[in-house]
């Protein structure tokens, strides 16, 4: 049966929790949480990204995150929290779900960078 990008967003919606950016910074205080920015490179070279964090695009996030891929990313591991970001929340929300149902469990989607960069968080150049 098809899926449309809708539905989509809407299990993705319901399957990640949303952070705002004051739950986003104290759980990145804490120092084990893992930053992702999935926008594209080109949008995190106009704008800086979250200063820590990594950038996979998402076409890429999979490859990164499963420990068995040769293009795996140490960065990932199950036992810590994700958050991950994009501009707008749609990416992140869909990369999120995509996390959950490799087996991550504590993945939450920030939502859109502009939020972050507008409330004073640290911003790196990318």
């Amino acid at each position: 049966m098809p899926t449309s990008v809708k539905q989509l967003m809407e299990a993705a919606n319901a399957a990640v929790p949303k952070v705002t950016v004051a739950e986003a910074k104290a759980m990145i205080a804490r120092g084990d949480a893992l930053v992702v920015d999935v926008r594209d490179g080109t949008e995190v070279a106009a704008s800086g990204k979250v200063a820590g964090a990594v950038h996979v695009s998402r076409g890429m996030l999979e490859f990164r995150a499963d420990p068995e891929s040769p293009s795996h990313d140490k960065k990932f591991d199950k036992a810590k929290p994700v958050i991950l970001y994009c501009a707008s929340g749609g990416r992140s929300a869909l990369g999120g779900k995509t996390l959950k149902d490799m087996g991550y469990t504590q993945v939450y989607n920030l939502g859109a960078f502009k939020d972050w960069a507008e409330s004073g968080g640290a911003v790196e150049k990318g």
